[in-house]
């Protein structure tokens, strides 16, 4: 289940990977608002993150050589089993590797991925400025509007880092048709094997 581009590859994430996606994230906690959170997590609790996310969803990961320059993944969107058609996405990327077209590889594979396994909708949480600052812009947001994303809902005010409080936005994009008697969700691991993304 691998994908070669250009002059990279995409394959699925393992734990082995842990160490050296965590130095891609860990960036994003101290330096930007693009991740909520406050403290890098221990490599342990990411790998942890990492095995949870496989048992049901996709991982999925671009490298160049050996050296992993960027991340992508689904979870659960809110976790109720009314919910389990949509999914939450979320994409990372080495500094040095943004506007390469690698954000959109990751993306258009999760999103076959993710429509193999019968998700209709993916949904994005992104952490949105009132005003552009040194700790986040809209590139996220125009990002996900040229792959095909719409922006559903602003929170105001939701978001507190670096002394400074930040909206959060939901876009969706629909994958599927809506119909009576949904086909069941396939986890991840009963397709990893057998897909070409």
């Amino acid at each position: 289940m691998i994908k070669k581009q250009n002059n990279f590859s995409i394959r699925p994430a393992t734990t082995d990977d842990a160490v050296e996606l965590l130095a891609i994230y860990a960036p994003y906690v101290t330096d930007t608002v693009i991740s909520f959170e406050y403290e890098v997590p221990e490599a342990e609790a990411f790998r942890k993150r990492i095995e949870n996310t496989l048992k049901k969803y996709p991982y999925l990961l671009a490298e160049r050589k050996g050296e992993i320059l960027g991340y992508t993944y689904t979870g659960p969107f809110v976790g109720r089993p009314a919910y389990a058609w949509a999914a939450e996405t979320t994409i990372y990327l080495k500094q040095s590797e943004r506007k390469t077209g690698i954000g959109r590889a990751l993306y258009e594979a999760l999103e076959k991925v993710s429509k193999a396994q019968n998700i209709l909708n993916l949904n994005a949480c992104i952490g949105y400025p009132q005003v552009e600052d040194e700790y986040l812009t809209g590139n996220s947001v125009q990002f996900h509007g040229h792959m095909g994303y719409r922006m559903v809902g602003e929170f105001h005010k939701c978001g507190y880092k670096f002394g400074r409080w930040y909206n959060m936005v939901w876009m969706e994009k629909i994958l599927g048709e809506h119909g009576e008697n949904p086909k069941e969700v396939i986890p991840f691991p009963a397709l990893a094997d057998r897909l070409e993304i």
